[in-house]
């Protein structure tokens, strides 16, 4: 019997020449600069607010300090406002694509760390931030069945998943003013992880940003009022000193040894967002018993 020599051989793979074809710019989001004024009035000087500075504090007359963090939930409905899906001159209006605006372009620098001793370059965040890649066939024009290439794009980066943020504060009270102080220290977003199913699995911390150097960015940008988009919007940073935003605690340095997060000793959702409300009733507390009425 006459052998067939036309056979492939066993380890041939019909797809090993076939060539990868990658699109540089699938991941672009630039936005466009208007050309003309889209508004009625002139908003130039928002671009030149600073923020005000704080009162110095000293701390020999720092009578109480302790130290908190918090989460808020982007989706509750006061929080919305950090998921404004809208575009100006100055960018994405989503707060997390306006942090990671200054990050990329250098203005201010994150860190790795809750304690801000390990910077982050802003390629290393871009990389964190690059977005997933995707592979599409690519098929002869005159005969579909054919395949002629490997198309590998990298989608952008969706804020969306970024669906929880964690402050890190100190509340003093000053004994020379008789005031409690809040002076936020740092913001982290929380990248949310998906089970295969779809199901959300928990929360991871994308890097860490020192507030005080990122107020002069926020004061830049204007938060969505969904009432009224006139001169009465306020600055992202006015949102944050005046505290307009829900959350609860998660930690805290107060009767907390161990230093560990609520959850890590309290396993039930419900009975440790109220151990973060006795946190804040135990500081408010302080400061009302320092008076006689």
């Amino acid at each position: 019997m006459q052998q067939n020599n036309n056979l492939p051989p066993v380890n041939y793979n019909p797809t090993a020449n076939i060539p990868l074809i990658y699109d540089t710019a699938s991941a672009q989001t630039d936005i466009k600069k208007s050309l003309r004024n889209e508004n009625a009035f002139d908003k130039s000087s928002l671009t030149q607010r600073t923020p005000l500075p704080y009162e110095h504090l000293r701390w020999d007359d720092a009578l109480f300090a302790e130290k908190v963090w918090r989460e808020l939930d982007l989706r509750e409905k006061m929080n919305k406002v950090f998921q404004y899906e809208a575009s100006d001159d100055n960018g994405s209006q989503v707060f997390m694509d306006i942090l990671l605006k200054a990050v990329n372009s250098g203005e201010i620098t994150a860190f790795a760390d809750e304690r801000f001793t390990t910077p982050l370059t802003p390629a290393e965040v871009q990389i964190m931030t690059s977005g997933t890649l995707d592979t599409t066939e690519k098929r002869d024009v005159n005969d579909p069945s054919l395949i002629t290439g490997y198309i590998v794009s990298r989608t952008s980066f969706d804020s969306k998943t970024v669906m929880k943020l964690r402050l890190k504060e100190e509340w003093v009270f000053d004994r020379e003013s008789s005031r409690m102080f809040c002076r936020i220290l740092g913001i982290c977003p929380l990248k949310t992880q998906f089970a295969p199913n779809g199901k959300e699995r928990g929360v991871t911390p994308m890097f860490w940003i020192y507030y005080p150097d990122i107020r002069s960015v926020l004061t830049r940008y204007e938060v969505y009022n969904p009432k009224n988009m006139g001169q009465s919007r306020m600055t992202w940073e006015e949102l944050f000193e005046s505290r307009m935003f829900s959350s609860y605690v998660v930690k805290s340095t107060m009767d907390n040894p161990s230093n560990k997060n609520i959850r890590m000793y309290i396993k039930d959702p419900i009975l440790a967002l109220l151990e973060g409300d006795n946190i804040k009733e135990k500081m408010f507390n302080f400061e009302q018993d320092l008076w006689s009425y």
